[in-house]
């Protein structure tokens, strides 16, 4: 495993970081996830990102990652590894569990803490913009949550192009730098390309990758069509069936040829394709078993691309 830089941050995160957003709730197994989590920081992998949110059932993500905490990460180990979390998405019900105002992002911040069962997490988020409540609020939430030592450094998440110049300058003049940028980024999803890595290039901030595998659709699970054990047919999924188009299968059958000529695996290459641009500092993988979590670290064996397989997998997307 490889350790990049975050930004122009003292901080360095592992080329792959595991996030709970599935598998990892109160309706999963949790002696599999805790075997997950322990395989990932024996193979490398550092950094463990949540949020507020992650289950099912919201929250639920976070206290199973506290129980594994405290059965495999005590002492000493705690400062090996970083925990970042996240507030901006519905949480409770009321007036304040939403969004991104201070009230509720430092509430949500205290709660998380409790649910892990720590002093600290290591990078706090907010987790999208709120179009109601002003940049600047926001961001001093997020330079309060460092001043008070609940938590190292923060990021934002989801934010535009534009917005992410304001947040930065406002936490910059603040006096707490934006650490990262979290971004839904994979072949089949390329906004960022549209001014956004350039923001943060300028900045220096980094940015991580989420989504990587598009839900699960660059894997070879769907090259025959939709499987009943997948996500497009899981109720608590994020993948809706009418996204598993013909055309874009007919995509994935032609990518997943290029990913056999490299001895990889679509997911494999998917997540290769990714590390190939410098300003992505770490690639945020999903787990459901060990096997799968090993087998998608082995993308790190080959993240080298010829210019005649780049334009090909451009040919393919276009």
């Amino acid at each position: 495993m490889k350790y990049n830089r975050c930004g122009r941050s003292g901080l360095l995160l592992p080329e792959i970081s595991l996030g709970l957003w599935h598998n990892f709730g109160s309706v999963d197994n949790f002696e599999n996830a805790e075997s997950i989590a322990i395989e990932a920081f024996d193979k490398g992998i550092t950094h463990f990102d949540l949020a507020n949110n992650y289950g099912p059932v919201p929250g639920s993500a976070e206290e199973n990652f506290g129980k594994i905490l405290w059965h495999n990460f005590q002492g000493n180990l705690r400062d090996e590894i970083v925990i970042s979390t996240k507030a901006g998405y519905t949480m409770w019900k009321g007036p304040y569990g939403d969004w991104g105002s201070r009230k509720y992002l430092l509430s949500s911040l205290d709660q998380s803490l409790k649910r892990m069962n720590v002093d600290y997490v290591d990078i706090f988020y907010s987790h999208r913009p709120d179009p109601e409540t002003p940049i600047e609020e926001t961001m001093m939430a997020l330079d309060h949550a460092v001043r008070s030592g609940k938590a190292l450094y923060v990021g934002i998440s989801n934010y535009s192009a534009e917005q992410t110049r304001v947040a930065v300058d406002v936490l910059k003049q603040l006096g707490t730098p934006c650490l990262i940028h979290q971004a839904k980024y994979s072949m089949l999803e390329r906004w960022v390309e549209n001014g956004l890595l350039d923001v943060l290039e300028e900045k220096g901030v980094g940015c991580i990758a989420f989504s990587p595998l598009a839900q699960g659709l660059l894997t070879d699970k769907y090259l025959k069509g939709i499987p009943e054990n997948s996500r497009a047919h899981n109720p608590n999924g994020h993948l809706r069936e009418d996204e598993v188009t013909q055309e874009r299968i007919q995509k994935l059958i032609q990518l997943n040829e290029i990913a056999q000529n490299r001895n990889q695996s679509l997911a494999q290459m998917a997540l290769a394709w990714l590390q190939k641009d410098k300003r992505i500092t770490s690639v945020l993988i999903g787990a459901s078993s060990v096997k799968q979590l090993c087998n998608n670290i082995d993308c790190l064996q080959n993240t080298e691309f010829s210019h005649d397989e780049l334009n090909a997998i451009e040919k393919i997307l276009a």
